[in-house]
């Protein structure tokens, strides 16, 4: 059930042992909390989640560690509970982390049941302390064995975390041509004036303490699987033993003359997005392209530029992965805040004068005033260094892994956006997903699996957008459905979408539904088939909704 606080009840405040270094507090009694279940209670102005799972009642952190969700507003199932807000699932009896995006386990505090109360004590030490890094090692003296991480990214973090975690002595280097530490890239789009210092995962100190080199403004330009080397461009060759490969997509250009202009911009950094903020103050700014990123911008500029005009190629945003009526929900909510839409268009032309964009000339001849263009059309991956070499890539040069993230290359494994890999909900077809959850994952199954406990990759993608201050939560894998079974109403900005392929559900998509996304997820992480008519069902008790 989704978790909420029990009604006020005449009981003694503390546990009648003086416990000095713990705050203990009676928090329910033990018939308020059934098997399966979980609630919100309190211990010294602390919020904690309480939960009986399993045939044992358990207290944790109730705040996400990812951005402090309540973990009482999610999902529980088994002894797993799912974050309402973007999917990070918890331990309960443990509070260690168990699915991405968030890093950080939560604190564990102790439960006593007595003359049939409840009651949960604190150790006041930690108190405040709402996350706690897992226990991680360092190198050990003698141990040569190097993995080499090329990417500063998610998967690579993860992915150093992880063998940190898994007691893995040997060297680690993390290389990135990045000018930052890894930093949170969903923010960018979101809070665009951003300060970099803000967003950063974690601080040099940290790769300090663990015995993670990390190598800054250093790029991959020729990897050599026979040598077990990589070259870089300030001519420096490093050795490897295994090498873990997650460099990453780029921001698409237009293929046009004048993306050179000053004021074209592409969203790519945190230096990126304070230029965006900063040129686009006041201004008429055209935005091409209707991606969640795309829309992301729009919304955030909606008080900021003096015009926002999107040009988009379908018919209406997220048209190919969210589907048509979502779409018409967006592009609803933007142009209520006088964005203009130009959908089945396309540039053909930027003008421009005294070396700044000034107009841009639609295929249907229209012809808008830029002072700002932004262009979010796509993504190209950073896979050039590997051409030439023995490593398997598809089509669009992306590179091709199995379930345990592993290259055709023995000891050579590749994740993140990078990658082109089976995903297990969907009967292991090949996919290329960009969800920043799904290249934690692909860091994680790495690491595992390059010390020998093979792992396969099991997620669910789940991914969320934000617009006008709403959150859309998506979460499965939605190609190639055929019809949407809706709960809600799209007008009425709360909705949950099913999306149906073969009479059952392969993704969901909710606004200010929660935490039906979750609930969904975890259904198909487990394997549980959601059939049609379920979904069509009136019965909603399988999703927990408060």
């Amino acid at each position: 059930m989704s978790g909420t606080k029990p009604p006020r009840q005449e009981l003694p405040e503390s546990d009648p042992e003086d416990l000095s270094e713990e705050l203990t507090a009676v928090v329910c009694l033990e018939s308020d909390l059934q098997e399966g279940q979980m609630m919100e209670v309190e211990v010294g102005h602390h919020s904690v989640l309480l939960t009986r799972s399993e045939g044992k009642y358990s207290a944790i952190g109730n705040q996400c560690t990812h951005y402090g969700a309540p973990l009482s507003k999610g999902f529980i199932s088994g002894h797993t509970v799912r974050c309402p807000w973007h999917g990070a699932c918890f331990n309960v009896h443990t509070g260690d982390l168990e699915e991405f995006p968030g890093m950080d386990c939560l604190p564990c505090h102790k439960v006593k049941i007595q003359n049939s109360k409840v009651y949960v004590s604190v150790n006041k030490k930690t108190l405040r302390q709402e996350k706690r890094i897992k226990n991680m090692g360092g190198s050990v003296p003698g141990i040569t064995h190097t993995v080499l991480l090329l990417g500063g990214g998610a998967a690579s973090l993860i992915c150093a975390e992880t063998l940190r975690q898994e007691e893995f002595g040997g060297r680690i280097i993390m290389a990135t041509k990045d000018e930052l530490l890894p930093y949170d890239k969903t923010r960018l789009s979101k809070v665009m004036n951003v300060e970099s210092d803000s967003i950063l995962l974690r601080r040099m100190e940290f790769f300090h303490k663990y015995d993670i080199e990390v190598w800054l403004r250093k790029e991959a330009l020729l990897v050599d699987t026979d040598k077990m080397t990589v070259t870089f461009d300030d001519g420096s060759v490093q050795s490897y033993d295994q090498l873990f490969i997650s460099t990453g997509c780029r921001a698409k250009g237009l293929d046009l003359p004048g993306m050179k202009l000053d004021n074209v911009k592409m969203l790519e950094t945190p230096e990126d997005a304070r230029q965006i903020h900063a040129a686009c103050l006041g201004c008429n700014v055209v935005l091409v392209g209707t991606s969640f990123v795309g829309m992301e911008i729009a919304s955030y500029l909606i008080d900021k530029a003096s015009s926002i005009t999107v040009i988009g190629s379908s018919e209406l945003p997220y048209q190919n992965t969210l589907g048509k009526e979502i779409g018409k929900v967006t592009m609803m909510m933007l142009s209520e805040k006088n964005v203009r839409f130009y959908m089945n268009d396309n540039v053909t032309e930027v003008i421009g004068a005294d070396g700044k964009v000034k107009e841009v000339v639609l295929k249907s001849g229209k012809v808008i005033p830029a002072d700002v263009l932004i262009v979010g059309i796509g993504i190209k991956p950073n896979s050039e260094f590997l051409h030439g070499s023995k490593i398997q890539m598809d089509s669009k040069s992306f590179v091709t892994v199995d379930q345990f993230m592993r290259t055709n290359v023995p000891g050579v494994f590749c994740g993140g956006d990078l990658a082109t890999f089976p995903l297990k909900m969907a009967k292991n077809q090949m996919v290329n997903i960009g969800h920043w959850q799904m290249a934690q994952a692909h860091g994680r199954v790495a690491a595992l699996n390059m010390l020998g406990t093979q792992t396969e990759l099991s997620s669910v993608p789940f991914y969320w957008t934000v617009l006008l201050g709403t959150t859309i939560r998506y979460a499965g894998y939605g190609e190639g459905y055929t019809e949407i079974v809706m709960k809600g109403k799209f007008e009425d900005r709360k909705f949950l979408a099913l999306y149906i392929k073969d009479d059952e559900v392969i993704a969901a998509a909710s606004l200010n539904y929660d935490p039906a996304v979750s609930a969904v997820a975890e259904r198909l992480v487990a394997g549980k088939v959601i059939t049609k008519k379920e979904a069509e069902s009136d019965n909603l008790s399988w999703l927990q909704l408060s």
